[in-house]
């Protein structure tokens, strides 16, 4: 049996969210398909807290926002700073709710386009058509490693998106590879959970912990809006400019509400170092750093983000042809569509193209407003 839509949008967590809600409000026949949320509940942590406050959301429309999820639940937004991520994703089922969105929890195992229309085949054998396709790939196909992630045995390593669960390194050493929000976050998650010793190893020197305000970024979403195309219409010295004013809020800047659960007793920063050696040994792993030092360790935690590489989402391998790639990003009109006709990409994978704010929730009702709007003509 096949089912037929105007729009399949593939992914379920906020950017696809967005984007199928303003499609639905839109009049576009919409199916969504994939895992609700599953990124945000299966591989972040309970105890994680958001960065961004409740000013953030995802509905193009204004009307089911963050804000009036706390005023409909009679909640007081003050009340949760910073936020817990259980909030926000009571929030995102309570806009999925709202805004009647049903997710088909199949997944795509392979898109197609063989006569003008697409056909996305379901794990189940089951095929899909549609006109439109908008992929919201999630960041999890694109975990960054570096290259001796290889000589870590299994068992003694993890990406922070593979580790959630605190209570089996209890007592253990740990070291994280890597300095911004998540490398701290974690360490502050395993001083809760009993670890033995922390050593957190980055290149940049240690980043202050203090209040910070995103509203920077409103003006370039705002622009993004207003002109077709502004972030790769700007100078290159001016796109650089706007990514080191993110880089320093976003990254050199961290959250205080770290600062008391990073016990100095537990936790030994190692700023300004790389690793250059691993050894594992029978009992213990030995890492080498570029100043000279050793640390002995019971597992390695990367911190190391991600880069985008769309090679990597396994259900565009069938029209991977048809999608010119640059540095791993799709290239994408001012509307988000890419160079296959009627296939477009908002998430992580926009960024080249849009800016690093469209990697993060602020991003989501401006990409779906944007993408929506093209697909409408």
């Amino acid at each position: 049996m096949t089912l037929r839509t105007d729009l399949l949008v593939i992914g379920a967590g906020p950017y696809a969210y967005a984007a199928a809600a303003f499609a639905r409000d839109n009049g576009i026949g919409t199916h969504m398909v994939g895992c609700p949320m599953s990124f945000w509940r299966e591989q972040m942590p309970a105890g994680m807290y958001l960065r961004s406050g409740p000013d953030w959301h995802l509905d193009a429309s204004g009307e089911h926002t963050f804000e009036a999820f706390f005023e409909d639940r009679g909640l007081r937004p003050e009340d949760f700073a910073p936020i817990p991520i259980g909030v926000f994703l009571d929030h995102t089922e309570w806009f999925r709710e709202r805004k009647g969105l049903e997710v088909d929890e199949r997944l795509v195992a392979d898109l197609a386009q063989p006569n003008g229309r697409f056909v996305a085949t379901m794990e189940d054998g089951s095929t899909i058509t549609a006109e439109k396709v908008l992929a919201a790939p999630g960041i999890h196909h694109f975990v960054n490693l570096p290259a001796w992630y290889a000589d870590v045995p299994e068992a003694s390593r993890a990406h922070t998106s593979e580790l959630v669960s605190f209570d089996e390194l209890g007592g253990a050493r740990v070291v994280i590879v890597g300095g911004r929000q998540s490398a701290y976050e974690w360490a502050a998650l395993l001083c809760d959970h009993g670890v033995g010793h922390v050593d957190v190893v980055h290149r940049h020197d240690v980043p202050q912990f203090a209040e910070v305000s995103w509203a920077f970024v409103d003006e370039y979403v705002d622009q993004t809006m207003s002109h077709r195309g502004w972030w790769r219409g700007l100078r290159a010295e001016q796109r650089e400019a706007i990514a080191g004013e993110f880089w320093r809020v976003g990254r050199l800047t961290l959250e205080p509400w770290l600062v008391p659960r990073i016990a100095p007793e537990v936790v030994t920063r190692h700023p300004r170092c790389a690793v250059t050696g691993v050894t594992a040994g029978e009992q213990e792993l030995l890492l080498t750093l570029s100043d000279g030092e050793t640390l002995r360790a019971d597992h390695v935690v990367f911190a190391s983000g991600y880069k985008a590489d769309v090679a990597r989402v396994p259900y565009l391998a069938g029209v991977r042809d048809r999608v010119t790639v640059t540095d791993g990003f799709p290239d994408l009109t001012a509307g988000f569509e890419t160079s296959l006709p009627g296939l477009y990409m908002t998430g992580f994978a926009s960024t080249r193209d849009f800016g690093p704010f469209f990697g993060f929730t602020k991003g989501c009702p401006s990409a779906a407003r944007i993408a929506v709007t093209e697909m409408l003509g």
